[in-house]
């Protein structure tokens, strides 16, 4: 169908460049999101908050547990 296939979907080419972006989009952000040193930078910071009292150390444990959990998340989503 080749030839004939692309002059058929040519109206639908838009559509399929938008979702081509919007995968490209969420690739990245996906890459972003579970990239170790990104989470570990957010640890950093989340302990920092702890020591400058600006959370206690419930919210800083459920915090870190989610965080944490990313990172494995993150080691099993590359693989």
């Amino acid at each position: 169908m080749g030839l004939l296939g692309e002059i058929l979907l040519l109206p639908l080419a838009p559509v399929r460049g938008s979702l081509w972006v919007m995968e490209q989009v969420l690739t990245e952000a996906e890459r972003q999101y579970y990239d170790p040193a990104a989470v570990r930078a957010a640890l950093a910071r989340l302990e920092e908050r702890l020591e400058a009292g600006e959370i206690d150390d419930v919210t800083f444990d459920r915090l870190e547990d989610e965080l944490l959990d990313r990172l494995e998340a993150g080691r099993s989503h590359r693989m």
